[in-house]
């Protein structure tokens, strides 16, 4: 019997996964999981972690001695980054016209968004130096006395979990930073240590250093370093295709954990989520799938003569799945990479340069989101933001999503910058913590499928 394609593997695997973190919550194997299942999914986003990053530091020198010519190179680096900033700002658009219309935060019990309003109220009052956004005053309503009485008790008897915090916590020193700080941040001044810690503008600003640098020498003096620069980089890519024989256990064992962690001891967790995540998740899941299905191979379709739109979605379906499963851009940047050169016959020159910065820049997936959960939060809370306010949320979360850290979850700390640039309370992200893990999942699909998308776009522009 002839063994299904890598892809319909993958596809299988998840499923399998879902279907035992149901039976593992139904028969209480949470521990076993986590134990003795959820480490290999762990050991999956390891090991392509371990190669997405000397990958991208050789792919990218790779890719510009290759163009051989500084010009070019300017021209494609514009090029990709002006494409990168237009889908983005095209993400933001679309989930805030799907938040504004679905409204996700006004249509659950009345009651509930009493409460809330309660709390936002009450956070004001513990915030004078904010500016408040409407002229509702609950809090001194007589008719909410006792509503406002239950909902001081309950703040204070519910302090904010360990999870949120430590996200608060590294937003206050991104914001105590001086306005260039994000600036100084590219500069490495010890590459190891940028190469350790995954700081990838860093490692991509040395790799166009050095690869610049590499160009202007006399090929007689270059020749050694750009031959051992190629030889490093044809080893990595083999090492993601042994790595990709494997990929269907790894990503059961990963759906597996994710799934089990989230549900917890509760066994109704996964099917009885609250009114207000449901709708919110759906607004979210429609925005990206109109970006991944809709967007991205309309663009295909206007732009790329020499792909048709089926064989584009075809050809970045395993990216789509690993990227799905490891929730990280940078994780899934080496099957990227493959499934757009092999796949979508984009040249490796082009590949190597735009993909890695694509995983570092572009978060197509994680600004949508963002400008969904911001705007659906501030209607659970009865606080009607304006056509201002909302382009305050465009700007900052295309801004934030520029260098954000490519790894699971990163999107809740650009979250509280960009709830703090419209005068909201930005703990408010714990509300969607419950869903956040299956999300990002989402998102992260739509980061890739973006980054495959300019690739092909920056490929046709320079054969033309």
């Amino acid at each position: 019997m002839k063994k299904p394609a890598l892809h319909w593997q993958v596809i299988i695997a998840l499923i399998l996964g879902l279907i035992y973190s149901f039976l593992a919550v139904q028969n209480g194997w949470n521990e076993f999981t986590l134990s003795y299942i959820d480490p290999f999914g762990r050991i999956f986003i390891n090991v392509l972690k371990l190669i997405a990053v000397p990958l991208v530091l050789f792919s990218i020198i790779s890719g510009i001695v290759n163009l051989k010519d500084v010009r070019k190179l300017g021209r494609i680096g514009v090029r990709t980054l002006l494409i990168y900033l237009a889908t983005t700002v095209t993400a933001v658009s679309v989930g805030l016209v799907l938040v504004n219309l679905i409204q996700p935060g006004s249509g659950i019990d009345p009651e509930t968004r009493i409460e809330k309003r309660m709390e936002y109220e009450l956070w004001l009052s513990q915030n004078p130096s904010v500016k408040r956004l409407d002229s509702l005053h609950f809090l001194t309503d007589p008719q909410y006395a006792s509503e406002a009485t239950e909902a001081q008790e309950r703040l204070a008897m519910d302090p904010i979990n360990t999870s949120v915090q430590d996200k608060l916590e590294k937003a206050r020193a991104n914001k105590q930073k001086g306005p260039l700080q994000p600036l100084v941040d590219v500069f490495p001044e010890n590459i190891f240590g940028a190469l350790a810690d995954m700081q990838m503008l860093q490692i991509i600003f040395f790799s166009v250093f050095f690869g610049i640098v590499l160009i202007l020498l006399p090929a007689s003096e270059s020749k050694p370093m750009i031959d051992l620069v190629n030889s490093a980089n044809v080893v990595f890519v083999r090492m993601v295709e042994i790595v990709m024989i494997a990929m269907p256990y790894f990503v059961f064992a990963l759906m597996a954990g994710t799934l089990v962690k989230v549900a917890g001891d509760d066994p109704e967790k996964l099917r009885s989520m609250l009114d207000f995540l449901l709708r919110y998740s759906m607004v979210v899941i429609l925005g990206l799938v109109i970006m991944a299905f809709v967007i991205y191979p309309s663009l295909v379709g206007l732009f790329a003569k020499k792909i048709s739109i089926r064989d584009f979605l075809k050809g970045i379906s395993r990216a789509q799945l690993t990227a799905f499963s490891t929730s990280s851009s940078v994780a899934t940047l080496p099957v990227t990479m493959d499934c757009v050169h092999d796949n979508l016959k984009v040249s490796k020159a082009t590949t190597s340069f735009v993909l890695p910065i694509g995983a570092t820049v572009n978060m197509d997936g994680t600004s949508l989101y963002q400008a969904v959960a911001v705007v659906a939060m501030a209607q659970l809370h009865m606080v009607d933001l304006t056509i201002a306010q909302q382009l305050i949320i465009v700007a900052t979360a295309t801004l934030a999503s520029i260098g954000a850290a490519a790894v699971p979850s990163a999107g809740l700390v650009l979250m509280i910058l960009v709830l703090e640039s419209v005068g909201l309370n930005p703990a408010w992200i714990a509300i969607i913590l419950p869903v956040d893990r299956i999300l990002d999942m989402c998102r992260t699909t739509v980061n890739v499928t973006g980054d495959a998308t300019v690739s092909v776009l920056i490929s046709e522009s320079e054969t033309n």
